[in-house]
């Protein structure tokens, strides 16, 4: 009973670990939504229906036993044989062998008998072992958390990878200048400069390139060359006399390469609004 008991309070655990933690302001302003709060039920319903099944489990297997354990005379000899098994036959919950006439059943196929052992401890304390991991599972990761493991994983691996990629970036920014800068092409490079464009161009240029103060950067016609290197240059020491100031200062030379790439890609798109050419058609390289 004491062992019931027990395995009672064990199973009960994470029901109340999890109920305890609900119950605290530090969770009950997140249950906000009809589904949050069926979880919440659903978690105290599985912690109580396996406290229930663990009982039921040990009570069963408790009656198990007691039905294969002779009656009179011979009781004392088996209690004794019982006790004086090794440590293997009790982990495995194994019988005497002088004692295994007691333990047959009614079912004979061919002369094989059936003997009515009960399920071994040791995998009755595995089961039970599943069903507390269960319950304690479902309370951490979709009850305390938001249950998607998964992603919650992806996102954090994303962000170490960005971080990286930043630092790699920094170490490695003197690397481009007017000689060797290049269009990028990749995606990820043209996302970057779209932001650098965005964050720092729109007020002179429009949100799509079309010209607002300064010249219009969609079409062929450029002012100070158009050129990956000119227009590398044109960005870094800035046209002072025109107003443009000189972005080498708050640009690193990469996100410079982003920006100009990103102004390439948008050659020939004729955005609504488009101011008028100005200086010489050159054509973009």
């Amino acid at each position: 009973m004491k062992r019931k008991s027990f395995l009672l309070m064990l199973a009960l655990i994470p029901f109340g670990t999890v109920g305890a933690y609900a119950a605290t302001d530090s969770y009950l302003p997140h249950i906000k939504t009809g589904e949050e709060l069926l979880m919440v039920s659903l978690v105290g319903i599985m912690s109580v229906i396996s406290a229930v099944v663990i009982v039921l489990t040990i009570s069963l297997n408790t009656q198990l036993k007691n039905l294969v354990k002779p009656k009179g005379a011979v009781n004392d000899a088996y209690e004794q044989a019982m006790a004086n098994r090794t440590f293997w036959q009790k982990l495995g919950s194994l019988k005497p062998l002088a004692f295994e006439k007691e333990q047959m059943l009614e079912h004979n196929f061919d002369g094989i008998v059936e003997l009515d052992n009960p399920t071994p401890p040791w995998f009755m304390y595995l089961f039970y072992i599943t069903i507390v991991f269960a319950v304690v599972y479902m309370g951490g990761y979709h009850l305390v958390g938001n249950g998607k493991v998964m992603t919650n994983e992806y996102t954090e691996e994303v962000a170490i990878a960005e971080k990286a990629r930043e630092e790699y970036m920094k170490k490695f920014a003197n690397s481009v200048n007017e000689d060797n800068v290049k269009v990028l092409t990749e995606a990820k490079a043209l996302e970057d400069g779209k932001k650098i464009y965005t964050q720092n161009c729109v007020a002179c240029h429009g949100a799509n390139g079309e010209g607002v103060v300064g010249p219009n950067l969609t079409d062929e016609y450029w002012l100070h060359g158009g050129t990956a290197k000119s227009v590398f240059h044109t960005i870094t020491e800035g046209v002072p006399e025109k107003g443009m100031i000189a972005w080498k200062k708050s640009l690193n030379p990469i996100q410079v390469q982003q920006v100009l790439s990103y102004i390439f890609s948008i050659q020939g798109t004729k955005p609504a609004n488009a101011k008028a050419p100005q200086g010489d058609k050159i054509a973009a390289k």
